[in-house]
């Protein structure tokens, strides 16, 4: 499904579903840090009932399924579903994966302890979403978001990479992260209370082929560029790494949260 939003890319059109394959082979990179930030918080545990929005491939409620929640995972990409069904299967799990959009979420009211947006707050029309949120909750059930991001400007792989991709989409608004809480919009102050936020920093690991793998499976390279600018990138890629990279290293990254209860 292609999208376009005017707030991302500069309005450039995306589609994860061209690069679903490539997505379940190489973001499924979080620390084990990264989830213990979860359940040390007692969320997303054995005797709740969990949404994850905008699950994708479904890491998070497949890395997380040993915790004992119960999961539901939903995006907005067919095919991304579909890899987040058979990479489930593979390991006799049951989630419900299904294809919808945030915005036309059908569950019934009350229906979740947890609703989980790792990666992909941003992109909701929170006006319509965070209202609904609120509904598909319990009583004083909790938004947890979620979001991961190498720190260019600290971390020259990840710089030089960065630079590349600006070369091939120049209007990619995922450059320049640099460390920051999770922002929160005006509209979910009227349905949450901010419980908690926490940011720190990581070190993901990554080889030559893992992290050319992670850079292809992002919006401004796989989703967006053409088959034509993907192949010259995929070239010019790989030859930056063999002149930068050892065969392994580690990325800086920096991970944040924020914990909101519903009023």
């Amino acid at each position: 499904m292609e999208i376009r939003d005017s707030r991302i890319d500069s309005g450039k059109a995306f589609d994860w579903g061209r690069v679903s394959g490539d997505y379940a082979k190489y973001r499924d990179i979080y620390p084990e840090e990264f989830y213990k930030k979860i359940t040390d918080r007692g969320l997303c545990t054995a005797g709740q009932k969990v949404l994850d929005l905008g699950t994708g491939t479904g890491v998070l409620p497949r890395n997380m399924y040993k915790y004992g929640a119960e999961w539901t995972g939903t995006d907005i990409s067919p095919e991304q579903i579909r890899q987040a069904e058979l990479l489930a299967q593979a390991e006799g799990m049951k989630i419900d994966f299904r294809a919808v959009p945030a915005e036309r979420l059908d569950f019934a009211p009350g229906s979740f302890d947890v609703i989980t947006a790792c990666q992909c707050f941003w992109y909701f029309d929170h006006g319509r979403v965070i209202p609904a949120l609120a509904k598909l909750l319990k009583p004083g059930g909790r938004l947890l978001i979620l979001y991961m991001a190498w720190l260019p400007y600290e971390d020259k792989i990840a710089l030089a990479s960065e630079k590349l991709v600006l070369k091939y989409n120049p209007g990619w608004s995922g450059a320049g992260e640099t460390k920051r809480p999770i922002e929160i919009p005006a509209v979910a102050y009227d349905y949450f209370s901010v419980e908690d936020t926490c940011e720190y920093n990581l070190t993901v690991p990554f080889t030559k082929e893992s992290w050319h793998g992670r850079m292809k499976a992002c919006r401004g390279v796989g989703a967006s560029l053409t088959g034509e600018e993907l192949a010259a990138w995929d070239k010019e890629h790989r030859e930056l790494l063999d002149a930068i990279a050892p065969e392994s290293f580690g990325v800086l990254h920096y991970a944040a949260l924020a914990v909101l209860r519903k009023k």
